[in-house]
């Protein structure tokens, strides 16, 4: 009657169970609160849209636009806004993704590691389709897209998800001790990477008196260095991949340690406070 449940019987059978979960898991992270994946699909290419057409119609009323960068200037403001909104979903989707109190947890195999890898995958497959439906759309409809160097590209877009998910971790592990301050400062972070991501400006142009405003920011570097790989006649001079990279990496082995540290003295009344 208390029979334990099918137990791998091998490390191979028990990874392959494990992406399994992962999958399944994701697939119902892509789904959210509707039925089909394809609505979130659809409402995260919309949001998305939306933020490109405000900053390029408040640029251009600014004539900014034509002095910004040589190069397409729609292209310019796409690399920027879906670095921030990667960094932005993905950081989001790993704050809110189930902890050890959340139901779901009382199902076996369930662990927070599934559910927090799954959170990862779908906010990045989420701007990964997004940022390839606009540039294919931009690229049928209106003129060709250049892309001086894809594979770095890419790669810089996967390190905003990175810094993303280190960003996302530190909140994460702060919320069952301050459940209240943990989304102010969420939010706070959110607010603040609206302006100084650097989205909206070349970090070569900027003087030493404006650069210290942004070059704190890992998601500055990750931008301006996405630019240099999209433009070929742009080489960023203010921006560094390692900086990006090692802050990256530092939160995300922070927010695990203060992760690991949460889950030994997890309690459900924290969350009924």
């Amino acid at each position: 009657m208390f029979s334990q449940g099918r137990r791998p019987r091998s490390s191979f059978e028990a990874t392959l169970e494990t992406f399994d979960l992962i999958y399944h898991c994701t697939v119902r992270s892509l789904r959210g609160n509707g039925s089909n994946a394809l609505l979130s699909l659809a409402s995260n290419f919309s949001q998305t849209m939306v933020m490109i057409l405000a900053l390029y119609t408040t640029m251009t009323l600014m004539g900014y636009g034509s002095n910004s960068m040589r190069g397409d200037f729609l292209v310019f403001l796409i690399t920027g806004v879906m670095s921030y909104v990667t960094y932005k979903k993905t950081m989001t989707s790993v704050f809110g993704s189930e902890g050890a109190t959340s139901p779901m947890m009382l199902h076996a195999p369930m662990n927070p590691a599934i559910a927090l890898a799954a959170a990862c995958v779908s906010s990045l497959y989420l701007q990964v389709v997004t940022a390839t439906v606009i540039l294919f759309g931009y690229h049928c409809a209106f003129k060709p897209v250049e892309i001086d160097d894809p594979a770095f590209v890419f790669t810089m877009l996967l390190l905003a998800w990175l810094f993303g998910i280190g960003t996302g971790l530190v909140l994460r592990a702060i919320k069952p001790w301050a459940p209240k301050l943990a989304p102010t400062l969420l939010m706070i972070v959110q607010r603040v990477n609206i302006f100084a991501s650097g989205k909206m400006v070349v970090g070569n142009s900027l003087g030493f008196g404006y650069l210290y405003l942004f070059n704190w920011n890992p998601l500055f570097h990750i931008i301006d260095q996405m630019r240099g790989a999209v433009f070929i006649n742009y080489i960023p001079r203010n921006s560094s991949v390692e900086y990006a990279l090692i802050v990256s990496l530092a939160l995300i082995v922070l927010g695990m340690m203060g992760d690991f540290f949460t889950r030994q003295r997890v309690s459900l009344h924290w969350y009924a406070r």
